[in-house]
């Protein structure tokens, strides 16, 4: 059986979602929302996302863009960040926080990609065309997750699949895979 890995990439008004289920890529849209309103909405989607009550099975693992460096301790996406973290930990989901520059090496084997070499990358490894950059960087996430527990979607040269080594990585996952999961 195949891990069941979430990718999320977190954002206040435009939250990508690659949902371990199989369910097509998402985006959770808070722009109608107002205030703190905008992170219980995505708190309760990712929850929703992340488990499925109905069978009691969830996901064993979520992949998170972490916020980049001079971002760690300040702004609006740390909220998101901080209230969809307390979710997944309520759940017993563990996560993974792979830098934005990790991401983007790992997609298309440059740190500084852009939106479209990102989209590019998608298309030309997995045939999925998206033109949602949320979507595609979630599936992205996603991908870099089920690579790390040794069932990667797709190939990648040796040199892209190395930049997992600079996630942050649970201690602890269910799977010990290719990547070097403890």
């Amino acid at each position: 059986m195949n891990p069941r890995v979430i990718g999320l990439d977190l954002s206040l008004t435009a939250t990508g979602v690659a949902c371990w289920d199989g369910r097509p890529l998402s985006t959770i849209r808070t722009v109608a929302s107002e205030g703190d309103e905008r992170l219980r909405r995505i708190a309760v989607t990712v929850r929703a996302d992340a488990f499925d009550y109905l069978t009691n099975t969830g996901c064993d693992l979520a992949v998170i863009e972490d916020l980049p460096t001079h971002a760690h301790s300040a702004g609006i996406t740390g909220m998101v960040h901080g209230a969809v973290r307390c979710v997944l930990m309520e759940l017993g989901v563990p996560y993974a926080l792979v830098p934005p520059a990790t991401l983007k090496k790992y997609a298309t084997g440059k740190g500084n990609a852009t939106k479209p070499d990102m989209r590019m990358a998608l298309y030309r490894r997995a045939g999925i065309d998206v033109r949602d950059d949320n979507q595609c960087d979630a599936w992205w996430l996603q991908a870099a997750g089920l690579d790390y527990l040794g069932h990667p979607p797709v190939e990648l040269p040796k040199d892209q699949r190395k930049a997992l080594t600079k996630a942050k990585w649970p201690a602890i996952l269910p799977f010990a895979g290719v990547g070097g999961a403890a």
